[in-house]
Parts: C-alpha cells; structure tokens; sequence
C-alpha cells in the first residue's frame, strides 16, 4: 500500500502537526487571550526571545550604546513563544502577525510599533544614524542584503531546521531539498565574503548584524547542531567573518539578552539595565 499524501480538495487543520512547535500552530491570526505588556523605563520597550531574529535587535541596540548612543537605552521582555505569549492582546496590538521581535518607540509623542526584525533594524539605523551609509551606492547595497536575509533566512529556519531538527518524523525528501538551499546560500555568502570584509562590503552595517544570527551561528556550530551534516568547513570565508563578528563585545552582549537556554554565562531572560548582562558574563569560565 502506498503511503503517499492524498490531498483533499480543501485543506483543513483536522490535528496538530508540526513536531516541537504544534501546540502554538493555527491557521488563524490575532489575541487568543486578554493581557496587556509589560512596560520598563527606557525609551525603547523590545518585546522578544533569544532566537536568530530576536539576537538581530539586541545586537543592534548593543552595538549602538558601545557607539555612544545612550537614546538607545532599552528594557528588553521575554516572549515565551512555546507558551503562546506571543498572542495576548498586548502583543498582537504591536505585531498583528505575533512573531517575534516586536519594538515600541516610547521616545515620540505618539508611540511606534516597529515588527519585523529587518524592519526594526533599519528603523534603528534610521533613527540613530548608525551602520547604514548615507552615500546612495553603499546604501543600496547594505539594503540588498538586508533584504537577502529576510528572503532567505525562512529557507534556512522554516526549511532546513524544521525538518532536520524539529519535524516529528525525518523525511529525506524536504531535508535533502532545504539542505541543498542551506548550502546555496552559505556559497552566496562565501563568494561575497571573499571579495569584501563584510556582507555588504568593507564597512560593518546592519546587513551583518541580521546575517550574523542566522549563517554565523549556523557555520559556528550553534544552531540546529547542523555544522558537520552542512560541511560548514568548506565556507571559509563565512567562518573568517563569523569568528570575527562573534569577538565584537557588542555581539557578545547582545546575543545572550531574552536567553532561556545554554550555559549560565549565556543566559539573560531580561535585560533592564547594562549591568544585567555584565552580571551573566561575568560567569564565564
């Protein structure tokens, strides 16, 4: 007997499927239930969890106070996404899609949600003036690969984890199809990365910073415990970048903020105050 999918002239969600994450999987959005955010004392109010997308914010805004920019001060709520706190009523006003990051503005008048990591990194560049250039060509091609990121990084997480780490089932199929992408990708990076010092050239930007949680991560071993089955090896130019952007201090600092997991001196669920995080490192061995 053949056990291929038969597939019904109308999908409906008649079970939970998906592995890991199937209890908060629906095929519906908004509020699933009344509660409203936490708010701290500094201007900008981040709404997250330690995740690729959630460690591109708080490098962001770590990178911009070691730069002198003391506005950016921020109070930074953990997210639990596994408990579905991503769909209270507090946090779908911010971010209708509820995924995370989510930012609120509180410096303005009127307070601004920003969604979307690459949206929010750029709001912040924009903001501050930091890590984007003002000069047209240099700003464009930042913007290509921020944009690059946010189209590719779904195929590496969605794609290549999902069915390599989380699925219930392994099936070679879609491993072997996100894989090959997986790969594709790293060999864009590694190509770009032989000709110039950072992703969008010779000048660190933002493009790195949303790159780095994602493919540097993901060369140096620390996501989907994927680097061997990936032969990240062969990416040297990827993992000359990647060793480099992990010894930046704002990286350090930033990557540990909404942490739930990991080693003691990686592990910071909130962050309120610089102190905080130099509490956590300071356990390091």
């Amino acid at each position: 007997m053949s056990n291929e999918y038969k597939v019904p002239e109308v999908w409906t969600m008649d079970s939970e499927n998906g592995g890991e994450w199937a209890s908060i999987n629906r095929p519906d959005a908004g509020a699933r239930y009344d509660q409203a955010l936490p708010v701290g004392s500094h201007p900008l109010q981040l709404y997250s969890l330690g995740t690729p997308n959630g460690q591109k914010v708080t490098i962001m805004l770590e990178e911009l106070l070691a730069d002198g920019v003391s506005e950016a001060e921020y109070d930074a709520h953990l997210i639990q996404i596994g408990e579905g706190e991503q769909f209270s009523s507090g946090f779908v006003e911010v971010n209708p899609n509820s995924k995370i990051p989510a930012l609120v503005d509180r410096s303005t008048d009127t307070p601004v949600n920003v969604f979307e990591s690459g949206a929010i990194l750029f709001y912040l560049a924009e903001k501050f003036g930091r890590l984007l250039p003002k000069e047209p060509t240099a700003r464009a091609q930042v913007m290509n690969w921020l944009f690059w990121l946010q189209g590719s990084a779904p195929y590496l997480g969605g794609g290549f984890g999902h069915f390599y780490a989380y699925a219930p089932e392994k099936f070679e199929y879609p491993i072997n199809r996100f894989s090959m992408e997986a790969k594709r990708q790293l060999d864009v990076l590694d190509k770009q990365l032989a000709r110039h010092a950072f992703i969008a050239g010779d000048e660190y930007s933002i493009a790195d910073i949303a790159v780095w949680p994602w493919y540097g991560n993901l060369v140096l071993g620390k996501l989907y415990d994927a680097a061997v089955f990936l032969d990240v090896e062969r990416y040297q130019h990827v993992l000359r970048w990647a060793k480099e952007i992990a010894q930046r201090p704002a990286v350090q600092r930033g990557r540990i903020v909404n942490r739930t997991w990991g080693e003691d001196w990686e592990i910071l669920a909130e962050r309120h105050h610089a102190a905080d995080i130099d509490e956590v490192l300071n356990k390091q061995p």
